[in-house]
């Protein structure tokens, strides 16, 4: 089972809760554990901040999620200058620094990120985390029962097929049909 969704959002503050709520309350849904959550948040807010600082004035951007038994996989997609992702490489930033330490906090948080340059057109940033669910979640349950799988043989296809039949009739009030 796998569940994806786009959200195209205004470059505005008031996108990235909006956004981190969307996130959370999926994979709050399925059962995934709050310390696998927040890091996700965390990192979101980060990626999504990047945009409001980076990207054009006025511009939209999308942030496409997709969710599985397994992980998250975000891509916060904008419309920016874009910037040289291999010049960042894995410097770290001075801590007083007032910029360059969102980036070494998403590498922290996340198992895999990507960054990809669009020259002219805009930057990708790619997010990937092994999610961590909780007991008996709603997500790994619902996963166990698309694998049920049943076989009949006909005789039985048969008797399940009469069964319901002699259901429905009763219920309608009307006796089986012989």
């Amino acid at each position: 089972m796998e569940i994806k969704f786009t959200l195209l959002l205004p470059r505005d503050a008031l996108s990235v809760p909006v956004v981190r709520r969307v996130l959370n309350s999926s994979m709050r849904t399925l059962g995934v554990e709050e310390s696998c959550l927040a890091d996700i948040e965390i990192a979101l807010t980060e990626a999504c901040t990047n945009v409001l600082d980076h990207a054009n004035k006025g511009d939209e951007y999308q942030i496409v999620a997709g969710i599985d038994d397994s992980s998250c996989v975000i891509e916060v997609l904008d419309t920016g200058r874009g910037f040289d992702a291999e010049h960042l490489g894995h410097a770290e930033a001075d801590p007083s620094a007032e910029e360059g330490r969102g980036i070494q906090l998403i590498r922290a948080l996340v198992d895999r990120v990507h960054f990809r340059s669009r020259p002219e057109t805009g930057m990708i940033v790619h997010l990937e985390k092994e999610l961590v669910y909780t007991q008996d979640s709603p997500l790994q349950r619902l996963s166990e029962r698309g694998t049920d799988v049943i076989e009949l043989d006909r005789a039985d296809a048969e008797r399940v097929l009469r069964e319901r039949d002699v259901a429905l009739d009763s219920a309608d009030g009307v006796g089986p049909v012989t």
